[in-house]
Protein backbone atom coordinates (compact mmCIF):
# COMPACT_ATOMS: atom_id res chain seq x y z
CA UNK A 1 0.00 0.00 0.00
CA UNK A 2 2.13 2.79 -1.03
CA UNK A 3 -0.30 5.12 -2.50
CA UNK A 4 -2.41 5.05 0.74
CA UNK A 5 -4.33 8.87 0.88
CA UNK A 6 -6.93 8.04 3.28
CA UNK A 7 -8.20 5.74 5.85
CA UNK A 8 -11.83 6.11 7.67
CA UNK A 9 -13.57 4.07 10.75
CA UNK A 10 -17.15 3.57 10.32
CA UNK A 11 -19.45 2.66 13.00
CA UNK A 12 -22.43 0.73 11.45
CA UNK A 13 -24.90 -1.38 13.66
CA UNK A 14 -22.50 -5.07 12.68
CA UNK A 15 -18.77 -3.14 13.73
CA UNK A 16 -16.46 -0.39 13.27
CA UNK A 17 -15.37 -0.99 9.70
CA UNK A 18 -12.16 0.04 8.47
CA UNK A 19 -11.78 1.85 5.18
CA UNK A 20 -8.88 2.70 3.68
CA UNK A 21 -8.33 4.31 -0.52
CA UNK A 22 -5.36 4.16 -1.90
CA UNK A 23 -4.67 7.01 -5.10
CA UNK A 24 -2.28 6.69 -7.62
CA UNK A 25 -1.74 10.46 -8.59
CA UNK A 26 0.59 9.40 -11.51
CA UNK A 27 -0.93 6.14 -12.68
CA UNK A 28 -4.67 7.13 -11.77
CA UNK A 29 -4.99 4.17 -9.99
CA UNK A 30 -8.05 4.03 -7.01
CA UNK A 31 -8.06 0.74 -5.10
CA UNK A 32 -10.64 0.71 -2.24
CA UNK A 33 -10.05 -1.59 0.85
CA UNK A 34 -12.98 -2.76 3.43
CA UNK A 35 -11.83 -4.83 6.20
CA UNK A 36 -8.05 -5.38 4.97
CA UNK A 37 -10.12 -6.52 1.95
CA UNK A 38 -9.68 -5.32 -1.55
CA UNK A 39 -13.47 -4.15 -3.12
CA UNK A 40 -12.19 -2.25 -6.11
CA UNK A 41 -9.23 -1.61 -7.96
CA UNK A 42 -8.89 0.43 -11.27
CA UNK A 43 -5.74 0.80 -12.83
CA UNK A 44 -4.25 3.58 -15.57
CA UNK A 45 -7.49 5.79 -14.84
CA UNK A 46 -6.56 8.85 -17.00
CA UNK A 47 -9.70 11.12 -14.69
CA UNK A 48 -8.01 11.86 -11.60
CA UNK A 49 -11.24 13.44 -9.64
CA UNK A 50 -14.35 11.53 -9.45
CA UNK A 51 -15.66 8.91 -7.18
CA UNK A 52 -16.04 5.38 -6.08
CA UNK A 53 -19.21 3.58 -4.52
CA UNK A 54 -19.25 0.63 -3.15
CA UNK A 55 -21.05 -1.25 0.20
CA UNK A 56 -20.00 -1.61 3.49
CA UNK A 57 -21.01 -4.50 6.28
CA UNK A 58 -23.68 -6.73 6.65
CA UNK A 59 -26.06 -4.61 5.68
CA UNK A 60 -24.80 -3.75 2.64
CA UNK A 61 -24.35 0.15 3.45
CA UNK A 62 -23.64 2.62 0.05
CA UNK A 63 -20.15 4.31 0.87
CA UNK A 64 -19.04 6.22 -1.75
CA UNK A 65 -15.40 7.69 -1.76
CA UNK A 66 -15.37 11.40 -3.66
CA UNK A 67 -12.07 12.76 -5.28
CA UNK A 68 -11.71 16.54 -5.14
CA UNK A 69 -8.93 18.35 -7.21
CA UNK A 70 -7.94 21.28 -4.26
CA UNK A 71 -4.99 22.67 -6.08
CA UNK A 72 -2.52 21.99 -8.48
CA UNK A 73 -1.40 18.50 -7.79
CA UNK A 74 -3.52 18.49 -3.80
CA UNK A 75 -6.84 16.21 -4.00
CA UNK A 76 -9.17 16.25 -0.94
CA UNK A 77 -11.04 12.68 -0.25
CA UNK A 78 -14.40 12.24 1.24
CA UNK A 79 -16.32 9.98 2.20
CA UNK A 80 -20.11 9.61 1.92
CA UNK A 81 -22.13 6.75 3.78
CA UNK A 82 -25.87 6.62 2.62
CA UNK A 83 -25.69 9.88 0.66
CA UNK A 84 -24.61 11.96 3.85
CA UNK A 85 -21.11 13.07 4.38
CA UNK A 86 -19.59 10.79 7.33
CA UNK A 87 -20.05 13.48 10.11
CA UNK A 88 -23.86 13.92 9.24
CA UNK A 89 -24.53 10.14 8.82
CA UNK A 90 -22.35 9.93 12.31
CA UNK A 91 -24.92 12.78 13.75
CA UNK A 92 -27.83 10.91 12.38
CA UNK A 93 -26.74 7.65 13.69
CA UNK A 94 -26.32 8.69 17.40
CA UNK A 95 -30.11 10.03 17.16
CA UNK A 96 -30.75 6.47 15.31
CA UNK A 97 -29.37 3.97 17.15
CA UNK A 98 -28.03 2.94 20.46
CA UNK A 99 -24.55 1.20 21.58
CA UNK A 100 -22.73 -0.39 24.99
CA UNK A 101 -19.56 -2.36 25.28
CA UNK A 102 -19.44 -4.86 27.71
CA UNK A 103 -17.01 -7.26 28.92
CA UNK A 104 -18.23 -10.98 29.11
CA UNK A 105 -17.40 -14.36 29.45
CA UNK A 106 -13.28 -12.87 28.50
CA UNK A 107 -14.43 -11.64 25.33
CA UNK A 108 -15.34 -7.98 24.32
CA UNK A 109 -19.24 -7.23 23.14
CA UNK A 110 -20.68 -4.50 21.02
CA UNK A 111 -24.02 -4.60 21.64
CA UNK A 112 -26.15 -2.15 19.49
CA UNK A 113 -29.86 -1.28 19.27
CA UNK A 114 -31.67 0.45 16.13
CA UNK A 115 -34.23 2.03 17.72
CA UNK A 116 -35.96 2.67 14.14
CA UNK A 117 -36.31 -0.99 13.93
CA UNK A 118 -35.38 -2.45 17.42
CA UNK A 119 -33.37 -4.84 15.47
CA UNK A 120 -30.40 -5.72 18.25
CA UNK A 121 -27.14 -6.51 17.13
CA UNK A 122 -24.37 -8.18 19.13
CA UNK A 123 -20.66 -8.52 17.60
CA UNK A 124 -21.55 -8.03 14.06
CA UNK A 125 -24.69 -10.49 14.44
CA UNK A 126 -28.31 -9.78 14.10
CA UNK A 127 -29.88 -11.20 17.36
CA UNK A 128 -33.22 -13.52 17.78
CA UNK A 129 -35.13 -10.91 20.12
CA UNK A 130 -38.55 -11.68 21.65
CA UNK A 131 -40.61 -8.02 22.87
CA UNK A 132 -42.56 -7.90 25.43
CA UNK A 133 -44.99 -5.01 27.13
CA UNK A 134 -44.31 -4.17 30.87
CA UNK A 135 -45.82 -1.63 33.09
CA UNK A 136 -43.65 1.13 32.55
CA UNK A 137 -42.43 0.60 29.02
CA UNK A 138 -41.30 -2.28 26.64
CA UNK A 139 -38.57 -4.98 27.33
CA UNK A 140 -37.02 -7.12 24.08
CA UNK A 141 -34.92 -9.82 25.26
CA UNK A 142 -31.97 -11.37 23.90
CA UNK A 143 -29.08 -13.81 24.97
CA UNK A 144 -25.62 -14.06 24.57
CA UNK A 145 -24.55 -17.35 25.63
CA UNK A 146 -25.74 -18.31 28.58
CA UNK A 147 -26.52 -14.79 29.81
CA UNK A 148 -29.79 -13.53 29.71
CA UNK A 149 -30.08 -9.60 28.32
CA UNK A 150 -32.96 -7.25 27.67
CA UNK A 151 -33.18 -3.66 26.96
CA UNK A 152 -35.35 -1.52 28.44
CA UNK A 153 -37.20 0.97 26.79
CA UNK A 154 -38.92 3.81 28.74
CA UNK A 155 -40.54 6.86 28.34
CA UNK A 156 -38.70 10.44 29.54
CA UNK A 157 -41.17 11.96 30.79
CA UNK A 158 -39.67 14.98 28.67
CA UNK A 159 -41.00 15.41 25.04
CA UNK A 160 -37.34 16.21 23.82
CA UNK A 161 -36.00 13.44 25.55
CA UNK A 162 -38.21 10.66 23.85
CA UNK A 163 -37.85 7.15 25.24
CA UNK A 164 -34.80 6.15 27.15
CA UNK A 165 -33.13 2.32 26.45
CA UNK A 166 -31.35 0.54 28.83
CA UNK A 167 -29.21 -2.45 28.47
CA UNK A 168 -29.78 -4.99 31.33
CA UNK A 169 -27.08 -8.30 31.47
CA UNK A 170 -28.15 -11.00 34.00
CA UNK A 171 -29.91 -7.92 35.98
CA UNK A 172 -27.07 -5.90 36.03
CA UNK A 173 -27.48 -2.09 34.15
CA UNK A 174 -24.24 -1.85 31.49
CA UNK A 175 -23.54 1.75 30.73
CA UNK A 176 -24.25 3.30 27.20
CA UNK A 177 -21.44 4.09 25.43
CA UNK A 178 -21.51 7.97 25.12
CA UNK A 179 -21.69 9.09 20.82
Amino acid sequence: MTDLVAVWDVALSDGVHKIEFEHGTTSGKRVVYVDGKEEIRKEWMFKLVGKETFCVGAAKTKATINIDAVSGFAYEYTLEIDGKSLKKYMENRSKTTNTWVLHLDGEDLRVVLEKDTMDVWCNGQKMETAGEFVDDGTETHFSVGNHACYIKAVSSGKRREGIIHTLIVDNREIPELPQ
